[in-house]
């Protein structure tokens, strides 16, 4: 029997999100993006343009976090910034024909990263939206609908990704 078996299912959940997520990584590597990139071009094209200190909130990071992002995701085409026309301290981040089309194969990568397995099963993604629902709803007012929609404050949709 192994010792992981043992394991409390929070543990079993954080070291499985960090292997996914490394191994999502290394499969975007090749577009030039990283999963927190592959996060930042989906609100954008599902909200449109916006500052970095609102991308930043929708993605649930600091903006400064956000503005590395930024900065690989514009050295790549992936994103356009513009003055702000209602604040020069600010700019308005856009998302770019390429962004649109990395953010396609990163979507085809990322259903193609674990197959057919358990990840296609919804009693797993009903569970960890009522995580998502029970942590983030008490940390960042987020509610997760039985369809995997993603709510803040019951209304305003974050994302909508299966």
């Amino acid at each position: 029997m192994s010792y992981r078996n043992q394991w409390p299912t929070n543990r079993l959940l954080s070291a499985a999100a960090r292997l996914v997520e490394h191994a999502w990584n290394e499969s975007l590597a090749s577009l030039g993006i990283t999963h927190a990139g592959v996060m930042a071009l989906d609100v954008l094209q599902a909200e449109g343009s916006m500052t970095q200190a609102q991308l930043a909130h929708k993605v649930r990071v600091q903006a400064q976090t956000m503005g590395k992002t930024l900065h690989r995701l514009e050295v790549h085409g992936h994103i356009t910034r513009s003055k702000n026309v209602r604040d020069r301290r600010s700019h308005v981040v856009s998302i770019s024909p390429e962004g649109e089309q990395v953010l396609a194969t990163a979507s085809k990568l990322e259903n193609d990263l674990l197959g057919e397995g358990t990840l296609v099963d919804e009693n797993l993604r009903r569970s960890l939206a009522e995580i998502i629902s029970t942590l983030g709803g008490a940390r960042w007012k987020l509610e997760v609908s039985d369809d995997g929609v993603v709510r803040q404050d019951s209304d305003d949709p974050v994302t909508a990704k299966q």
